[in-house]
């Protein structure tokens, strides 16, 4: 099972954009996530569609499982 925290942005266009980050430190605090959003949007650190991410949207992690089907050869 594989945990990825995403963080979600509106870019100019009001289109959503994930910027994604794989195990991050569980439990996750909300404070700093907001803390790192909040510096990507002031800094224009990232682009989406040559447009600049303008407004935090949200944030959530995901967790992932994957079983293996064995299949008989």
């Amino acid at each position: 099972m594989s945990k990825r925290l995403e963080m979600k942005f509106r870019n100019e266009d009001g289109r959503l954009v994930t910027i994604s980050m794989d195990d991050p430190k569980y439990p996750v605090d909300p404070e700093q996530v907001k803390q790192v959003m909040d510096k990507i949007v002031a800094e224009d650190v990232f682009t989406s569609n040559d447009q600049s991410i303008t407004e935090i949207s949200h944030a959530q992690v995901v967790e992932r499982t994957v079983e293996d089907v064995t299949l008989e050869m």
